[in-house]
């Protein structure tokens, strides 16, 4: 399960960020997750429970942010909105698309004391 690995480095990325600016609490982590990151939410918020346990972050409500897949289609030289990372261009139904957005999760807010 991948989603235990995204939670160990959304921790380090909490603690770093406590270490260089120096707040004591994490009270709401707000994450970016893509539609074409392959992250199963319900298992990411689980891993996060156990792996924030003891740090700044315990406690801390988790928001998830979806944002959209898109792709890059060189036949028909547009970029097109993209659900499944191998899906067809829906305008001139190409494959091979290369994606340009929604691949990524990144930590985008942290409310913190």
């Amino acid at each position: 399960m991948h989603e235990m690995s995204l939670a160990e480095n959304v921790r380090e990325i909490v603690e770093d960020a406590a270490g260089a600016q120096g707040f004591r609490h994490v009270r709401r982590i707000v994450l970016e997750i893509g539609e074409l990151a392959a992250v199963e939410a319900d298992a990411l918020r689980f891993c996060l429970d156990v792996v924030l346990e003891g740090s700044v972050a315990e406690g801390a409500a988790l928001e998830f942010v979806r944002t959209p897949g898109a792709g890059w289609c060189a036949a028909c030289a547009r970029t097109v909105a993209l659900h499944e990372r191998y899906d067809p261009c829906p305008h001139c139904g190409a494959y091979g698309l290369d994606v340009r957005a929604g691949a990524q999760m990144r930590v985008s807010a942290l409310d913190v004391d």
